[in-house]
């Protein structure tokens, strides 16, 4: 039986929710109008009945699944971006930035429309308290392995910029065999601060520098590349918070153990 009929039998005939590629991630698919196998979905991926969006990867619902279409890598990569459909005049809020980005929207809605990031430019105590979006309310998809974020933003009053050695020699147990996940540009001094000290290195690209998309692009299977090779930490590089940057490092700090600040 071709893939597209078997797919078809599973979602009509057998009542099973199936794995589907889509423009920016991959997610499940049921008959929608049984109520059993929408609920597979949910269990499928362990989410409360809110949160039907698949932040938990495919290579961790195996063996719940029964066919996954392979669509390859998608276009964009992180989710979807979601905006308060409850705007005031002349405001659009951007609850959680995604694949369409902020620059796009402002574009599209010209300059009589301001476009607002929760926590970047407005804060809202009430829907903080009471989310309304699974966007807001869930913690994105984090690998088993510790993940740091590394900014190279001036520090916050109270913390200290450090030197990459001094990072890795705090966290890892004086072990030889420690080793280093690096999720970081092509080229980067990161990489390179990291290749040069006795720990050994594990790399994975979030492509160039200037292309945010790439990054976006790149990050999850980034995070689960690195996870799969069994790393001790995971040390990724901090994006500019513009065009796809503003998604990417919306997902990173969700997933980030921790937050460090680096010279340079």
């Amino acid at each position: 039986m071709a893939p597209l009929q078997e797919a078809m039998h599973d979602l009509l005939d057998r009542q099973l929710p199936i794995a589907v590629p889509i423009e920016i991630i991959y997610g499940l698919a049921a008959n929608a109008l049984d109520a059993e196998p929408v609920a597979g979905i949910f269990s499928a991926k362990g989410r409360p009945a809110d949160n039907s969006q698949i932040r938990t990867p495919l290579a961790a619902i195996g063996g719940k699944i029964r066919l996954i279409l392979d669509g390859g890598a998608c276009d964009v990569g992180v989710e979807s971006t979601v905006v308060d459909g409850l705007p005031s005049p002349g405001v659009i809020k951007v609850l959680r930035p995604g694949g369409l980005t902020v620059e796009e929207l402002q574009r599209v809605l010209g300059p009589g429309t301001k476009v607002l990031v929760h926590k970047r430019d407005y804060e809202d105590p009430e829907i903080e308290h009471v989310p309304t979006t699974p966007g807001m309310k869930y913690r994105h998809y984090s690998p088993t392995t510790p993940v740091v974020l590394l900014l190279r933003t001036p520090p916050p009053e109270g913390k200290k910029a450090e030197t990459i050695h001094d990072i890795l020699d705090e966290l890892s147990p004086q072990q030889e065999d420690f080793r280093v996940g690096v999720l970081a540009f092509s080229n980067s001094p990161i990489t390179l601060a990291c290749i040069t000290t006795h720990y050994h290195t594990h790399r994975y690209s979030l492509g160039n520098r200037n292309e945010p998309s790439e990054a976006a692009h790149r990050l999850f299977d980034g995070l689960l590349t690195l996870d799969a090779e069994g790393v001790d930490v995971i040390l990724v590089e901090g994006v500019e918070e513009d065009r796809e940057g503003l998604a990417v490092m919306n997902r990173l700090r969700k997933a980030a153990g921790e937050v460090r600040y680096i010279w340079g």
